[in-house]
């Protein structure tokens, strides 16, 4: 009998694997690398929504969980995940920069923000009012992290390679049981996955597709995240990353023209160099209809519980979210109400 039973492995199912070794847990994992939103995620740590100049939901609480988090799992798995990196905001007018010392002085805001307007020395970008600077930013490297947790879960084994088949999983009054193994709790972490989830597809979970590029830019040289009209993450060996967009209908992992062209497009305004594009991925993000993650009990079925809705923010929010969910099962302590599944209990009874 073990514990728990954590289906999919993405950042949401790593941070809540972390937790439940670190108490002492038993766990198996059940994944099948259907869902690729952490797999082909940018990665970038920033507190900031740089497009409205506000700070992102419980930012500093979760820059303070997020940073130690990894760097845990570096020492862990032997591998660089947390890359530090300069995140600068194109300033496309007078009018922007003066927005930004606006935004600088609010409270929370000013512990981020940078009042100190750099000037543009990189010729190969179109920046002629500067750059805002993000302070405490970087980016971590999620394709790195979920083959590296894959495979020590797999030496350990505790990672079952499969599609989690629901005719195969039953629950009962004490635990749970899928197959051959029995826990006494599961927490389902299945990213968009959870559309096809018969327990918790009542949450609404949209899923908003993002798509990313990958460009050699040889001549451009440069090592800071640009943020305009779309992000230049820097990856070293004169590759960038480049992205992202964000669609609502279509909800297939696969990449289109439509999307490349986008962010060509977009791309284009403010770069000045050649460049090819060496890789275009795309993956279905949990993104939820109030913007808060959905964590929490099954309303009826109480060993159930779901992990998910971490939009295109996991890499900061997971390691929160998973903490407050292990503290409500093993020490029954109330979830913040934003994130408690509860708010959609109605809506579970009426369907």
């Amino acid at each position: 009998m073990l514990d728990y039973l954590v289906v999919g492995l993405g950042l949401a199912g790593i941070a809540f694997c972390e937790k439940l070794e670190k108490e002492g847990m038993s766990f198996k994992v059940i994944s099948d690398d259907s869902q690729q939103a952490s797999l082909v995620a940018g990665g970038l740590y920033n507190p900031v929504i740089l497009k409205r100049f506000t700070l992102a939901w419980n930012a500093r609480e979760q820059m303070d969980l997020a940073i130690p988090f990894y760097a845990d799992l570096e020492q862990k798995l032997s591998i660089t995940l947390d890359h530090k990196l300069r995140v600068l905001r194109r300033f496309a007018s007078i009018e922007e920069q003066n927005s930004w010392f606006q935004a600088a002085d609010r409270p929370g805001l000013d512990y981020f923000l940078s009042t100190t307007i750099l000037k543009n020395n990189n010729a190969n970008i179109d920046a002629p009012f500067g750059f805002g600077e993000v302070n405490y930013t970087g980016r971590i490297d999620t394709k790195a992290l979920l083959l590296a947790y894959s495979n020590s879960l797999i030496q350990k084994n505790l990672l079952i390679k499969e599609p989690f088949e629901y005719g195969s999983f039953e629950v009962l009054e004490d635990y749970v049981s899928y197959k051959p193994t029995k826990a006494k709790y599961i927490v389902f972490a299945d990213g968009y996955g959870l559309k096809s989830n018969p327990f918790f597809e009542y949450l609404p979970l949209n899923g908003t597709k993002g798509e990313l590029l990958t460009i050699r830019a040889p001549e451009l040289k440069e090592n800071s995240v640009i943020k305009s009209s779309v992000f230049i993450i820097p990856l070293g060996e004169d590759l960038y990353r480049v992205g992202a967009t964000y669609k609502w209908k279509d909800k297939t992992n696969e990449p289109t023209i439509d999307s490349k062209n986008e962010l060509l497009t977009k791309l284009k305004t403010f770069l000045k160099c050649d460049f090819e594009v060496v890789k275009h991925v795309a993956g279905i993000r949990p993104t939820v209809v109030d913007r808060r993650p959905l964590v929490g009990q099954h309303p009826e079925y109480k060993r159930l519980y779901v992990l998910n809705g971490l939009g295109s923010r996991g890499v900061l929010i997971a390691p929160q979210v998973s903490n407050q969910l292990f503290s409500a099962i093993e020490k029954n302590m109330a979830l913040d109400s934003e994130i408690d599944i509860d708010r959609f209990t109605r809506k579970y009874y009426s369907n």
